[in-house]
């Protein structure tokens, strides 16, 4: 039951007596995200005089408030988020109270304000629930789902939470008439932000007003020919806030096999306030479990950011794919961090962690963002270039509706696909590093060897390929130019050639029998 406090100060001509709430205890910022839910900022709050302290609540994390006041019915405090480099970031709540809620404005927090509803809530609401038992450690069973490296389209690189059901359709209708259907691209995967504001009263998940019938969508994309995917989290929430399949999963397996499914992208969020890095493989192995038994095949895809060493085991929890670093964003420095650099936990790179890569269970270092206009054509050929020699999944992240011929180019090289999608799914190898050139290559299963020759530098540069160092042990060898689509004449000892900046060159290098 809410106390209220009545404070009865002098009161002068024209004042007006104003019972004041007991603010101690927990609230929730409430936001209508448009689609039926609330997006919610939890606090606990202790009010002493008008004076207002106390934290905001981020799953197990918490951010002090201060400047806070309360008084005639005025709410008013400041957090100081941290962010990188020692910065911080002042977000400011202000609102008045109306019948013991507060209609309120945040600001500084995005370039433009937001309103939303201030009202009491429930310790159990604001924290963290406590972690369910784990499972003993088994090997899932193998599903036999996608032997070379899963091809489509995810939504989030280009339309994150704004993503609707008309738009998955336009993806499925744009990818069979762009034709890269016929180029290998299969899955439609809707990623976060399908979910409802809460479960039913049976427990089943439920979707929100921008995805009104999940079973006729999926039927839709079915009756393109294609396959769709879906997007959870074995915490409470998804990364996005909405509900997530904590302590349901057998339920939410059954649930997406009926609506039809064919993926899941599962992704760790919040149930990294609730379990340590050492607990996800025993997590990751429930769904597992839960999907071998919901009676339709169900690529699995596992979405916690390479930590846990997760190559080691994503195989034996049923993961046909396991993600390796954290989020691609649309710019060279976070491409070349990922695909060179050491953005794999514990230091590592693409590289280091290749010999995972197997038919069915690959390294997937994120999704494609070729087409999404932050980078250049060459730094996009580069991305398609590097992912295929990896052996990672091909998913697009662009609109595939507004695809201009030239990104429908490098999307749909069916001769740089080929080595991507080749049935021997054999790592990658580091032939040659010199500055910013790197020498990578993958072999093939009709024992050719494709190559590639790239150079990280902010100018053109020649980039050298030792034949030898291919590894292909015949007098004479044949090679092509995977991108200029020609071949390329094989004399001397090496090849040099000037690549681009941010480029590549890309051969597939064969013996002549």
């Amino acid at each position: 039951m809410r106390r209220f406090i009545l404070f009865l100060p002098v009161i002068a001509a024209g004042s007006i007596l104003y019972a004041q709430t007991n603010l101690n205890g927990y609230w929730v910022f409430q936001v209508p995200r448009g689609d039926g839910t609330f997006a919610q900022s939890f606090f606990e709050l202790t009010l002493s005089g008008d004076t207002v302290s106390g934290r905001a609540i981020r799953g197990a994390n918490s951010t002090p408030i201060s400047e806070g006041t309360f008084s005639g019915g005025q709410l008013h405090f400041v957090l100081a988020i941290p962010g990188r480099g020692g910065a911080t970031t002042k977000v400011t709540y202000e609102g008045h109270e109306s019948g013991g809620k507060f209609s309120m404005t945040r600001t500084g927090q995005g370039p433009n304000p937001v309103s939303g509803e201030f009202v009491s809530s429930t310790k159990e609401a604001a924290l963290p629930p406590a972690p369910l038992p784990l499972p003993a450690l088994h090997d899932v069973r193998d599903n036999g789902l996608v032997r070379t490296p899963p091809m489509g389209w995810n939504s989030w690189n280009k339309f994150a939470g704004r993503v609707t059901a008309e738009d998955v359709k336009g993806m499925a209708d744009a990818m069979v008439s762009s034709g890269m259907a016929k180029a290998g691209y299969i899955y439609i995967n809707i990623d976060d932000t399908w979910e409802g504001a809460a479960r039913d009263a049976n427990g089943n998940i439920t979707t929100n007003t921008k995805f009104p019938d999940m079973k006729a969508l999926a039927d839709y994309v079915h009756s393109k020919g294609l396959k769709i995917g879906i997007y959870s989290s074995p915490g409470p929430l998804t990364c996005a806030g909405y509900i997530a399949s904590f302590g349901h999963e057998e339920q939410d397996a059954k649930q997406f096999a009926a609506w039809g499914f064919d993926y899941l992208k599962y992704d760790w969020c919040s149930a990294g306030n609730i379990y340590k890095d050492e607990d996800m493989r025993p997590v990751y192995q429930k769904m597992g479990d839960a999907l071998a038994k919901a009676g339709r095949p169900i690529v699995y895809s596992l979405c916690q950011y390479g930590r846990s060493e997760v190559w080691t085991w994503g195989a034996k929890v049923g993961g046909n794919l396991w993600r390796t670093t954290g989020d691609i964003s649309d710019r060279w420095a976070s491409l070349d961090g990922i695909g060179f650099g050491t953005r794999v936990p514990g230091n590592r790179t693409q590289l280091d962690i290749a010999s995972a890569t197997q038919p069915g269970h690959v390294n997937d270092p994120d999704m494609l963002e070729i087409g999404n206009g932050g980078m250049t054509g060459d730094e996009y050929r580069l991305h398609m270039s590097l992912w295929s020699l990896y052996s990672a999944p091909l998913l697009a992240g662009n609109d595939l509706r507004t695809m201009t011929d030239e990104i429908k180019d490098i999307l749909m090289n069916a001769e740089v696909i080929a080595v991507n999608q080749d049935r021997a799914v054999k790592p990658a190898k580091k032939l040659a590093e010199a500055g910013t050139s790197v020498v990578i290559a993958k072999p093939l299963a009709d024992g050719s060897v494709a190559v590639g020759l790239f150079n990280r530098a902010d100018d053109n540069a020649p980039v050298t390929l030792n034949w030898s160092d291919v590894g292909i042990t015949s007098k004479k060898l044949k090679a092509r130019d995977l991108w200029a689509h020609k071949d390329v004449e094989v004399a001397n000892e090496s090849l040099t050639v000037t690549v681009p900046r941010h480029g590549v060159v890309m051969l597939k290098v064969s013996a002549v029998r």
